[in-house]
């Protein structure tokens, strides 16, 4: 499997493309990454150093591979943090540009926009972006349930208000849906949800809630859930081996008192998760 993964990166921690593409190279895909921005570290920390490249430059990378006609062997691409309006766009040209070289290639959209208890972090003009435009052109989208909301326009306390809105964002385009961070009155407090749905059914994964925030985690299972979804074809195996890998790597680094993920001393949860998760239809 070949994949194209459009994200930002940073050179000390696991946040988009530093979480994304050594799991999905430790589990045997080939990763073509072009990095958004380059950062010392992700800007939870409060400070950090590095740019954020041009759009221009996410243009000229993927006309170079264009060019060297490889793109026709791209699996899928894989979006994450969008930095502006104008870097979306050269996103969304890279997609275009996939798919007329492979037809049957898919574009996985992780519609970052915000967080509960942090509202929306991205630049202006971004969510209205992602709604209105990468959403449509995707395939598949992970939103966490705080981005559910926003891109539904509707309130989620409830499983069946939950589902609701997973129905609304299949409307705006995408085939398949993953929420992540899930917690809706029925799920216990010491507990998270995630909620899956295409057209084999809806299903729902639950674990348990780590006593931990690690930065990343969002960005690891969307390339986890990606990974398994294309090489299996099932949703539900797709959502019980992402989420089984992220648990054990998560525990781990609970286990650790490490604030960033412990993807490399943990990568064999990756490939043989201690604990197995399964999801259960709904």
């Amino acid at each position: 499997m070949r994949l194209l993964s459009i994200q930002s990166h940073v050179a000390f921690g696991h946040v988009g493309n530093a979480a994304a593409v050594f799991p999905l190279q430790r589990l045997g895909c080939e990763v073509w990454p072009i990095h958004t921005v380059q950062f010392s570290n992700h800007t939870g920390y409060g400070r950090w150093r590095g740019s954020v490249f041009a759009a221009a430059m996410i243009r000229d990378v993927a006309q170079g591979m264009a060019e060297l006609g490889v793109l026709a062997a791209c699996d899928a691409v894989l979006s994450g943090y969008i930095g502006s309006v104008e870097i979306g766009e050269a996103i969304l040209g890279a997609v275009a540009a996939v798919r007329t070289a492979n037809p049957v290639a898919r574009y996985s959209c992780d519609p970052v926009i915000g967080d509960v208890g942090r509202g929306v972090f991205v630049q202006p003009g971004v969510p209205q972006f992602i709604r209105e435009r990468a959403v449509p052109a995707a395939d598949l989208v992970t939103p966490n349930q705080f981005e559910l909301e926003y891109l539904a326009d509707r309130a989620t306390p409830t499983l069946g208000a939950a589902l609701d809105a997973v129905e609304a964002l299949h409307a705006l385009g995408p085939r398949t849906v993953l929420v992540t961070s899930v917690h809706t009155e029925q799920t216990p407090a010491n507990a998270l949800d995630l909620l899956a749905s295409d057209v084999d059914g809806r299903f729902r994964l639950r674990m348990p809630k780590l006593p931990l925030n690690a930065s990343g985690a969002g960005d690891a299972i969307a390339a986890l859930f990606l990974f398994h979804y294309e090489r299996s074809g099932s949703l539900a195996e797709a959502l019980g081996r992402a989420a089984s890998s992220m648990f054990g790597v998560l525990a781990k680094t609970q286990e650790a008192g490490s604030r960033e993920m412990l993807l490399i001393e943990a990568q064999e949860e990756l490939v043989n998760p201690t604990r197995l998760f399964v999801a259960e239809k709904i």
